[in-house]
C-alpha cells in the first residue's frame, strides 16, 4: 500500500490524504472542521479530487458530499469531520463520518417543510446509500455513486 499526505492547498492544519491500494481501489481522505464552511469545503475538495483525477462530472459527488457534511455538522457534535471518497469499480463511494450513535432518518417528501429533504435528495441520486457503526461509537454516512 502506498500513502502520500499532504497539506490541503487551503491552508487550514487539517491533512488531506491520497492512499493506493494494491487492487486498484483508490481512497483519497480529508479531515474538515465542523463549521458553517464545512460543506463548502468538502465540495471543493471533492471538486478538486475529480479534476486532478480527470473523473469526468462530478455534479452528483458535489451535491452527496455537501448533503452529508451539512448532515455531520448540524446534527452532531463531532468537532473535525472525517470524509473520504473511495475509487473502485467504476464507483465512487463517498463517504462521512461522524461521533453521533444516532442514525440519520430519511423523510418523504413534504413540499412545505423547510429543511430534511437532504437524505431524500442522497437517495435519489445514489445508487446505494447507508450508515454503518463503528466500533468506539459513531458512524459512517456512506453513498455509492456510479463513475
Amino acid at each position: 500500500m502506498e500513502a502520500m499526505i499532504r497539506p490541503l492547498e487551503s491552508g487550514n492544519e487539517f491533512l488531506e490524504v491520497e492512499i493506493m491500494i494494491d487492487s486498484g481501489t483508490a481512497v483519497e481522505a480529508v479531515l474538515i472542521e465542523s463549521s458553517e464552511q464545512a460543506p463548502q469545503q468538502a465540495r471543493s475538495w471533492v471538486a478538486d479530487v475529480f479534476a486532478s483525477r480527470r473523473l469526468g462530472d462530478d455534479y452528483t459527488a458535489r451535491t452527496v458530499i455537501t448533503e452529508l457534511v451539512t448532515n455531520a455538522y448540524r446534527h452532531t457534535d463531532t468537532k473535525a469531520i472525517p470524509v473520504r471518497l473511495v475509487l473502485e469499480n467504476g464507483y465512487f463511494v463517498v463517504e462521512v463520518e461522524d461521533r453521533s450513535d444516532v442514525a440519520p432518518v430519511l423523510h418523504g417528501e413534504d413540499g412545505t417543510a423547510e429543511s430534511g429533504r437532504g437524505l431524500l435528495m442522497v437517495a435519489l441520486l445514489a445508487d446505494d446509500w447507508g450508515v454503518r457503526e463503528l466500533d468506539g461509537g459513531g458512524k459512517v454516512t456512506w453513498a455509492r455513486l456510479h463513475g
